[in-house]
């Protein structure tokens, strides 16, 4: 049986794991450390250079296309790999802070 990423948990405790680890550097350098939906866009975004001495930013994230909870099976596949930056990680999640949602109908009320 396939391990079950259900819970926020179980989720953690994937991330957490030298195997994703190792799978996540794979995806950053086939990726070129590139945002894939940016590219896609004609847009460049590229992940941060560490400065001795501070914290890195995060730019980028690995993405599963499937998630784990659904296919847990492609949890570990890089077939199944993105590199995104936040903003558009956030989007493929619905995650947009700060944009007003877009109103279904224009009509008047009446």
């Amino acid at each position: 049986m396939a391990a079950e990423y259900k819970t926020d948990a179980q989720k953690k405790r994937f991330y957490r794991t030298s195997d994703w680890n190792n799978l996540r550097q794979q995806a950053l350098v086939r990726d070129n450390y590139e945002c894939q939906q940016c590219k896609r866009e004609g847009k460049v975004h590229v992940d941060s250079i560490k400065v001795q001495g501070e914290r890195k930013s995060v730019e980028l994230n690995v993405h599963h296309k499937y998630e784990i909870e659904h296919y847990p099976k492609l949890a570990l596949v890089l077939d199944n790999l993105e590199t995104l930056c936040l903003q558009c990680h956030n989007k493929m999640h619905d995650r947009v802070f700060g944009a007003t949602k877009q109103k279904k109908w224009d009509d008047e009320r009446w």
